[in-house]
């Protein structure tokens, strides 16, 4: 999914859901994507709804977390954790895991830092830094 617009990265979470629901065959990255849909049953039922989340806002000023955001994340770090882009991000996963013992706590670490590196592009206006992503995953190693 080359830079899909809003709707399209939810449409693709809905899709691979009814898809496993209904028994029907998944594509390399559905089957990645189902691996953390089936991670998270909090939000199986939101999943089940597309025609009333499709369009949801999630406003952070109302303590609202997005699902879709938290759900396409972890999917951005399992492709990254998969080809080891940008390099030396799996030894540094790899890490985090030796010293949590929890894959999904180890991957939330990452996807904090993953969120410091895209809050400060897009503050200073510039392209994503690896070295912001590394610096910020080596303070949690």
């Amino acid at each position: 999914m080359f830079n899909p617009s809003r709707d399209q990265a939810r449409q693709f979470l809905f899709d691979t859901w009814r898809k496993y629901g209904q028994h029907q065959p998944l594509s390399a990255l559905e089957s990645m994507a189902l691996e953390i849909l089936l991670q998270h049953p909090e939000y199986h039922a939101l999943l089940n709804s597309p025609e009333r989340y499709l369009e949801r806002d999630y406003l952070p000023e109302q303590g609202e977390t997005n699902p879709f955001l938290h759900l396409n994340l972890h999917l951005a770090i399992a492709e990254q954790l998969s080809i080891d882009q940008p390099p030396g991000i799996k030894g540094r996963y790899q890490k985090l895991l030796e010293q949590s013992g929890d894959p999904h706590d180890a991957l939330h670490q990452v996807m904090e830092c993953l969120g410091e590196m895209i809050w400060q592009a897009q503050r200073n206006r510039t392209s994503p830094d690896p070295m912001v992503y590394f610096t910020c995953l080596d303070r949690h190693g």
